[in-house]
């Protein structure tokens, strides 16, 4: 059974306001299907009619939230999983804390009064998913929360640290301090390394534009998981000139590393495709079992490969 607080998420909150739509719905707000942008102002309406749709479901998500949920289902052990994160002081807010809770994950959000929670439209489509987040409150977290005793109790008690990529975008000093705590305990220790930080490439244009931010990080990172599209990115912009996924995830896993104690995995997803798992000189693939499409409720938190425009 895992001990309570083993797993510690760090990222973007945001409440998945979640309806069925039809494609006239797409076009209305310019969205295309199985994809994922950033709101703009000709988007802000959209969110007040979903809500007023009587299927409207409410989701305690975002990346890094939505993965800790599934982890906290699997665990089973109350608070086995811990989540940090921005949050406003609103209805949302309480609401996106309410669902959290209920599933059995211990949220410490930060709470910006001056802000609004942030949200994200999920628009299903004959079981296909596209995205619209509004970052909002989660664009402000800020380091100083982490540091609080409260709230860094809760790092040190964690042995495994998970955050998307997607956080490089709002504080990525907050991901490097957890990411050192994580390398200096195990250099502290004779032991193989007893606490493992994980970090998901996210997206396509965090590899293009964050890529700085993400190569500062990566030597503190024992598990580094990302899509085939991820990783062509992230290999053109090292300048490595292969699309080939297997190369890829070899080269990302033989990076330096901060700590010694435990070789880096990589593992990629390749949508219907094998899964990849890069180890120590060696790939190891694993088939996907395919889903009839009738059986396919919705792709959202899937995994599924995006296109950003």
């Amino acid at each position: 059974m895992a001990s309570e607080g083993v797993l510690l998420g760090m990222g973007n909150p945001l409440l998945d306001i979640s309806a069925v739509v039809d494609h006239e719905f797409l076009d209305k707000y310019g969205v295309t299907l199985n994809n994922a942008i950033l709101a703009e102002a000709k988007h802000v309406p959209m969110y007040k009619e979903l809500a007023a749709k009587p299927d409207v479901e409410y989701i305690a998500g975002g990346a890094t939230q939505n993965t800790i949920r599934v982890a906290q289902w699997m665990l089973q052990t109350p608070k086995a999983t811990s989540y940090i994160g921005c949050i406003g002081d609103d209805e949302f807010g309480k609401q996106m804390e309410k669902l959290a809770s209920e599933g059995g994950v211990d949220v410490q959000y930060d709470i910006d009064q001056t802000t609004a929670t942030g949200t994200c439209a999920v628009l299903v489509v004959d079981g296909e998913r596209s995205l619209v987040a509004n970052l909002s409150a989660a664009n402000n977290y800020k380091i100083e929360h982490l540091k609080k005793p409260e709230n860094w109790a809760v790092v040190e008690k964690a042995k495994f640290f998970y955050s998307s990529g997607f956080f490089l975008t709002v504080s990525p000093d907050s991901m490097l301090l957890v990411a050192k705590h994580a390398a200096e305990t195990g250099k502290l220790c004779s032991k193989p390394l007893p606490k493992y930080y994980m970090v998901h490439l996210a997206a396509p244009f965090i590899c293009q534009f964050f890529k700085d931010k993400l190569l500062e990080v990566v030597p503190y990172v024992d598990f580094l998981f990302g899509t085939e599209t991820e990783a062509k990115t992230i290999s053109s912009v090292l300048g490595w000139e292969t699309e080939d996924t297997e190369v890829i995830a070899l080269k990302l896993a033989a990076l330096p590393k901060a700590c010694g104690t435990h070789k880096r995995v990589v593992v990629m997803t390749q949508g219907t495709d094998p899964s990849i798992v890069a180890e120590d000189g060696e790939v190891t693939k694993f088939p996907v079992i395919l889903l009839p499409k009738e059986k396919l409720v919705d792709t959202n938190a899937t995994g599924k490969e995006l296109k950003y425009q």
